[in-house]
């Protein structure tokens, strides 16, 4: 139960070419890798933008109507 060597790996490798096809392999390595940039992307444009804002105090309940006062954003 040790690790593989280099030929478990190759005969795995050339498995997988069989079944998917090289065509398929190199969509799949484009998708992924560009999934991985808009991961990073989103990541480091999380970290610009402003804090999330602070949430503020319950509505106040009067009677069987809610009381809310409404901001609007300029």
């Amino acid at each position: 139960m040790g690790s593989f060597s280099i030929w478990h790996w190759l005969i795995v490798l050339l498995v997988v070419v069989l079944i998917f096809g090289t065509k398929k392999l190199k969509n799949m390595g484009s998708d992924l890798g560009e999934a991985v940039k808009g991961f990073k992307d989103g990541v480091k444009g999380g970290a610009d933008s402003d804090p999330p804002a602070q949430v503020s105090a319950p509505p106040k309940v009067q009677g069987e109507t809610i009381d809310v006062d409404a901001k609007t954003k300029q």
